[in-house]
């Protein structure tokens, strides 16, 4: 068994799909065929994964593994993450491309320099790409990853940059008015 040094993370098995141990894999690949391009996939034991077959269906793929036969053995297999080493996936990226694990951890800033917290994690719920962002103390927050919402990412400085608006930072003035409310103010002049 390998461990990985620096693991990325390509997949996500899912539930068995017939009974000849083919699995339904969540991808998060560009191009969810390619998958099986990477050579041996590893979980967080360093257990390898070698794909022999897989083929799309609908918002997944259905892949068969190496010695995985049967649906009981399939089906042991949900809920297992899958990944490659950092040093196999392609360095040439277009201009505008980022892997996810390189957008966790760089602080947030607005165009004055203004800090909004840290990228703690990366969604998609279906939608479009969401950023996780995470300030101590604070409930972290989901900003869209779209280009209105962050017109810039710099991984050499360590930063994105966003827009409060078109991210959602700004305060709601229906919430602030709500939480004087709850206080007791009202608008009422304590004088």
């Amino acid at each position: 068994m390998a461990k990985l040094n620096d693991p990325v993370q390509l997949a996500v098995i899912g539930a068995a799909h017939g009974t000849r141990g083919e699995l339904r894999v969540k991808t998060f690949t560009g191009d969810p065929m390619a998958l099986a391009d990477y050579g041996p996939l590893y979980d967080v034991t360093g257990r390898a994964f070698e794909v022999l077959d897989i083929r799309p269906s609908k918002t997944v793929v259905v892949v068969r593994f190496r010695g995985v036969n049967d649906r009981n053995m399939a089906e042991a297999l949900n809920g297992t993450t899958l990944f490659i080493e950092r040093s196999q996936l392609p360095q040439d990226l277009d201009e505008d491309e980022y892997y996810h694990s390189d957008l966790i951890g760089l602080e947030a800033i607005d165009a004055d320099g203004n800090r909004h917290g840290k990228v703690s994690a990366m969604f998609d719920f279906g939608g479009g790409d969401l950023l996780e962002l995470s300030i101590p103390g604070k409930r972290p927050m989901l900003i869209p990853f779209t280009l209105a919402a962050v017109p810039q990412v710099d991984l050499k400085a360590g930063h994105i940059v966003v827009d409060p608006a078109a991210a959602g930072l700004l305060p709601d003035e229906n919430e602030d008015e709500e939480r004087r409310r709850q206080l007791g103010g009202e608008g009422k002049d304590k004088s």
